[in-house]
C-alpha cells in the first residue's frame, strides 16, 4: 500500500470517529421531546443539555489539548473516544436529568480532544493544495452522524425509548477506539508542537484571528437556535409529527449537510476561502427566514416541501462554510499553529452552539418555535456584516503571514 492509500485510509478511520462524536454532539436535537416527556421536564430544559455538552467542549479543549500534549496523538485519540464510550454508557443507565446532564458534559469535554486533533492530523496527512478536502473529509463524519445517527436515533426513541439511542453510540464509540488502534500508525502527528496557555491567548490576541474566531461563533449560534428545537420546530409546522417523519427530514439536513461540506470543501481549493464563505452566509441567513415565513403563512400540509427545501439548503450553506473558515485560519496561523488555531475555532465554535441553545430556548419559552429562524438571523446577519467588514484586513494580513512563513 502507498504511502497516499495509507494516509487516506487515516482520513476515513479519523472521520468514523467523528461519526461517533457527531451523533453526540446532535442527537439530543433529534430526541428531545422523547427525553422532556419521559423526564417530566420542559422541552427547554432538554436543550440546555446541549449547552452543557458545547460549554464544557469550548471550556476544556485548549485546556485539555495544551495539558496533553505529551501524549502520542494515536494514544490520546484512543484515550477520548475511550472516554465517549463510557460516557454514553452511563447517559443510557441515566434515569433522570442531573445524571444525563454530567454525561453530557463528559461528552463534550472528551469531544474537545477528539475533534480538534483530528483537524490538525487531516491538515497535515496530504499536500497544502488537498487541505480543504481533507478537512472536509474528516468533518463529513459529523455530516453523516446528522443523516443516520441522529434520525436513527430519534426514529428509536419516538418507537422504543432514547436509552437506547445512548446505548447504541457505546457500542460504535468502542468499536471505533479499535479502529483507532488499527488503522492510525503509532507515531501519526509525532512532529506536531501543541503550544501553551499563553501561546494560545497570544494568537488570539491577533486581530485577524479573533475577528474570525467571532465571525465562527456568530454563525454557529444562529444553526444552533434552530437546530436545538428543530424537532419543535416540525412538530409546530409539518402535518405528519411522527418520530418517522422527523427522522426524514434529520436525514435530509445530514445528508445535505455532507454535500455541501465536500462540494465547498473541493471548491475552497479551486476559488479560495471567502468565495465560498461569503455566498454560504447569505444562503443560511435566507433559509432559515424562510423557514418562519413558511411557517406563519403556508398550511401545514403546503409547507411541507419548501420547508424540507429551506432544510436543505441552509445545511448544505452551513457546513459548506466550515472547510473555507477552517483553511483560511489555518492560513493565518502557518502550519506549526495549525493545531492550536483550529482547537480555538472549535471552542468558540461550540461557543456559539450554546449561545445558540440559549436563545432558542428563550424563543420557544417566550413566543413559538415557528419565530426560531427569525431570531436566528440576527446572530447570521451579524456574521455577514463582520465578515464584509473584515475582509480586506484579515486578507491582507493573512496574506503577510503567509508569505512571510512560507520566506
Amino acid at each position: 500500500m502507498t504511502s497516499s492509500e495509507n494516509h487516506y485510509r487515516a482520513l476515513l478511520v479519523l472521520a468514523f470517529g467523528t461519526f461517533a462524536v457527531g451523533i453526540d454532539g446532535f442527537v439530543i436535537a433529534g430526541i428531545l421531546p422523547a427525553v422532556a416527556r419521559d423526564l417530566s421536564v420542559s422541552p427547554a430544559l432538554v436543550g440546555q443539555l446541549i449547552t452543557a455538552y458545547a460549554l464544557a467542549y469550548a471550556i476544556a479543549s485548549p485546556i485539555l489539548t495544551t495539558i496533553t500534549n505529551r501524549i502520542l496523538r494515536r494514544d490520546l485519540m484512543m484515550a477520548s473516544m475511550a472516554v465517549i464510550s463510557l460516557a454514553n454508557f452511563f447517559a443510557a443507565c441515566s434515569h433522570n436529568f442531573r445524571s444525563l446532564l454530567i454525561a453530557n458534559i463528559f461528552l463534550g469535554m472528551a469531544a474537545g480532544v477528539y475533534v480538534p486533533g483530528t483537524n490538525a492530523l487531516a491538515g497535515v496527512l496530504v499536500n497544502v493544495e488537498k487541505r480543504g478536502f481533507a478537512v472536509a473529509i474528516v468533518n463529513v463524519g459529523l455530516t453523516l452522524a446528522i443523516a443516520l445517527g441522529v434520525s436513527i436515533g430519534s426514529f428509536f426513541a419516538s418507537k422504543t425509548s432514547w436509552h437506547i439511542t445512548f446505548a447504541c453510540v457505546s457500542l460504535i464509540s468502542t468499536g471505533t477506539t479499535l479502529g483507532l488502534y488499527l488503522g492510525l500508525p503509532r507515531d501519526i502527528g509525532s512532529h506536531l508542537s501543541v503550544p501553551t496557555l499563553r501561546e494560545r491567548m497570544r494568537l488570539v490576541k491577533r486581530s485577524e484571528i479573533l475577528l474570525t474566531l467571532l465571525i465562527t461563533t456568530l454563525w454557529a449560534a444562529g444553526t444552533y437556535t434552530v437546530y436545538t428545537y428543530l424537532a419543535l420546530y416540525l412538530h409546530e409546522t409539518m402535518t405528519a409529527t411522527g418520530g418517522s417523519h422527523i427522522a426524514y427530514l434529520f436525514f435530509v439536513w445530514g445528508a445535505s449537510a455532507g454535500i455541501g461540506l465536500l462540494l465547498c470543501g473541493l471548491l475552497v481549493d479551486r476559488i479560495g476561502s471567502y468565495a465560498v464563505m461569503i455566498p454560504c452566509l447569505f444562503v443560511v441567513a435566507c433559509a432559515l427566514a424562510s423557514m418562519s415565513i413558511f411557517a406563519h403563512l403556508m398550511s401545514a400540509t403546503a409547507a411541507l416541501v419548501p420547508v424540507s427545501i429551506s432544510i436543505a439548503a441552509w445545511a448544505m450553506a452551513h457546513w459548506g462554510f466550515h472547510p473555507g473558515q477552517e483553511i483560511l485560519l489555518m492560513r493565518m496561523a502557518g502550519l506549526n499553529l495549525a493545531p492550536v488555531v483550529l482547537s480555538l475555532n472549535q471552542s468558540f465554535l461550540y461557543l456559539g452552539r450554546s449561545i445558540g441553545a440559549i436563545a432558542g430556548s428563550l424563543v420557544i419559552s417566550h413566543q413559538s418555535a415557528r419565530n426560531l429562524g427569525f431570531f436566528a438571523n440576527i446572530f447570521e446577519i451579524a456574521s455577514i456584516i463582520l465578515l464584509l467588514t473584515s475582509i480586506g484586513r484579515v486578507h491582507e494580513r493573512a496574506t503577510i503571514l503567509s508569505t512571510a512563513g512560507e520566506a
